[in-house]
């Protein structure tokens, strides 16, 4: 079975595109996320969902990058479905990225996708909830402790079957999705510490290589 991956800036915010450019030891944060993608043989193609406003800036980023890279202008995943949907051929595993997610490693992207391959429709990377929660009111008063031994923070790649994925696109929700562990390194980087930290992962992925 076949892969497909959609990464998208804006999985959270419009404001997402423009940190995707966010520059990480001298490249662009999503050209980070689409060459981890690459190193996996089994991924067929990923789609880069860009936004009108960045795409020409997103092409650059991405330039280099070879023919199972397409970038479809666009923020709607459904848009941009539809736009290679005649060139996805069978019934592949369908993954949801977020660009921000530049570091996931690829073992959690394989462990979504096989996931989906052992018959869970749809499935997403999670991590246990480490902070306290607080119950606030509408004039910001504690009201009480969240208990924390269920709650888990979603990451991506979310995994799907083609049916579970077209309802996701045009619906989205994760209610009932299988869940598997997450990764730290998977975090968003949106702000200068997150930056600083993906830096050094960044290096670090550099002198293993070495």
């Amino acid at each position: 079975m076949s892969t497909i991956v959609f990464v998208t800036a804006v999985h959270h915010h419009a404001s997402d595109a423009e940190l995707a450019l966010a520059p990480v030891n001298g490249e662009a944060l999503l050209t980070h996320t689409v060459r981890g993608l690459l190193a996996l043989p089994d991924l067929d193609l990923v789609v880069v969902a860009a936004p009108e406003r960045c795409a020409q800036l997103f092409s650059a980023a991405l330039i280099d990058f070879p023919e199972r890279c397409r970038i479809v202008p666009g923020s709607s995943l459904r848009h941009v479905f539809d736009s290679v949907e005649n060139d996805i051929a069978g019934d592949p595993v369908f993954l949801v990225h977020d660009a921000l997610r530049a570091f996931t490693p690829a073992d959690t992207v394989r462990a979504v996708a096989d996931a989906v391959r052992a018959g869970s429709p749809s499935v997403v990377p999670v991590l246990p909830m480490a902070d306290t929660v607080k119950v606030t009111d509408a004039t910001k008063v504690i009201t009480g402790t969240e208990d924390r031994a269920h709650l888990r923070t979603a990451q991506t790649p979310l995994g799907f079957t083609r049916e579970t994925f077209l309802s996701y696109v045009d619906k989205p929700s994760l209610d009932g999705a299988h869940t598997i562990a997450g990764h730290p390194d998977a975090m968003r980087v949106t702000n200068s510490f997150e930056l600083k930290l993906a830096e050094a992962i960044a290096s670090a992925g550099k002198e293993e290589v070495l």
